[in-house]
């Protein structure tokens, strides 16, 4: 099975899941923390519209998960607030 690497742990996927559907299955809810509060936050929408689940895929910061395509070797990083 394939997968990529989610703050260095390996995360698989099967063919089809974005990056938030396969850290959903492998039981991983918490993506970013808010810039203010350091409150974590996970999927909210899941189509793209609230930003709730920034990470960095390959050094590039504030990409929303449930619209990124799982390949295998993505680096995915969790987020804290925008990492501006």
């Amino acid at each position: 099975m394939p997968a990529f690497k989610f703050n260095n742990e390996q995360i698989p996927f099967e063919n089809g899941d974005s990056v938030a559907a396969a850290l959903l299955r492998a039981g991983i809810s918490n993506l970013r923390t808010t810039r203010f509060k350091g409150e974590p936050r996970s999927i909210f929408c899941g189509i793209g519209h609230c930003y709730d689940c920034l990470v960095s895929i390959n050094g590039v910061i504030n990409q929303r998960a449930c619209l990124a395509k799982a390949e295998p070797d993505l680096n995915v990083a969790s987020q804290e607030g925008l990492n501006e």
